[in-house]
């Protein structure tokens, strides 16, 4: 039991370092090239499921078209892949458009609150203090490395705030819907089919087939590196994770993200931080140790 709870926090820690990755490269893409986030996520969704479900045919072809023929995983590969990954995607690039980038990070980082919550209602359990102490360190860590403690940053639009929020409540649904289905059919087969119809829908309602101009060798290699780590790699590795370890640690893991997008992002793209946002990197990454703590306590 330890060793498989110790494999599911490696897997959501690395998901989460692979999304940082990610979010340079796409920060990179677009200080310096003329790109859309609609075309870039409807790109990386449909290849990055394309990889995933070649890979998977490699393991089991037979499986690749099996699961539709079961109308309820088929049901719930749809929910996942609309309400879950696409929404998750689209409404947080929403929310960036109507406010800015570190304000919709603050409030995408509320489906941890949302989704300790809504375990516990369900579960009928009471939140145990290691949990409340991580949900509080999670989220204040990354206010502080999204907005530098300053509250003037928080400043948003109607249309922003509710985007942000639908942006939280996707990273939920991905999470809860991925679970039922991953068990039975495996992450990658699961994560593939719901890219590929994810990234079909957005890729057909934006016209993506238009490639932007001035494309060179440094911005395929970004683009690829966002496709197979950041988006195939990314969320395959954090689904596992949620298979060993639950939804609620998980998630709470996923903050690791921000953390890890800035430190990228001094290394990789220069950028500089004050002491306030590297206490929030230190409050993400204590949040990691009290989920390790508390499993351990369990076990």
């Amino acid at each position: 039991m330890k060793n498989k709870n110790l494999r599911g926090l490696f897997f959501a820690s690395m998901g989460a370092l692979s999304w940082g990755i990610s979010g340079v490269c796409s920060q990179y893409l677009f200080m310096n090239y003329v790109i859309d986030s609609s075309w870039l996520t409807a790109v990386r969704m449909v290849l990055s499921g394309i990889v995933l479900l070649i890979l998977a045919a490699f393991k089991d072809k037979d499986k690749v078209i099996k699961i539709w023929t079961v109308p309820k995983n088929v049901c719930w590969l749809f929910a996942f892949a609309i309400l879950g990954l696409l929404m998750c995607q689209y409404t947080f690039v929403s929310a960036i458009k109507y406010s800015d980038s570190a304000t919709a990070t603050v409030l995408q980082s509320l489906n941890v609150v949302i989704m300790i919550v809504f375990m516990s209602i369900v579960t009928r359990t009471r939140m145990k203090l290691s949990q409340v102490i991580a949900v509080f360190l999670a989220v204040f860590g990354t206010y502080l490395i999204s907005t530098g403690g300053n509250p003037g940053n928080m400043t948003i639009s109607t249309a922003g705030l509710i985007f942000g929020l639908l942006s939280a409540l996707g990273v939920i649904t991905y999470t809860l819907f991925s679970r039922p289905i991953i068990l039975k059919w495996g992450n990658i087969l699961v994560t593939g089919w719901g890219m590929l119809i994810g990234g079909l829908v957005i890729f057909i309602v934006t016209k993506a087939w238009i490639i932007p101009r001035d494309l060179d060798f440094i911005a395929w290699l970004m683009i690829a590196i966002i496709i197979l780590v950041g988006t195939a790699g990314g969320f395959s590795i954090f689904l596992e994770g949620v298979k060993h370890i639950g939804p609620v640690k998980a998630t709470l893991i996923g903050c690791l993200e921000p953390a890890s997008a800035t430190l990228f992002a001094a290394i990789f793209l220069g950028m500089r931080f004050s002491l306030v946002e590297l206490g929030g990197f230190f409050c993400i990454l204590l949040t990691v140790f009290l989920s390790v703590k508390d499993e351990d306590a369990e076990n």
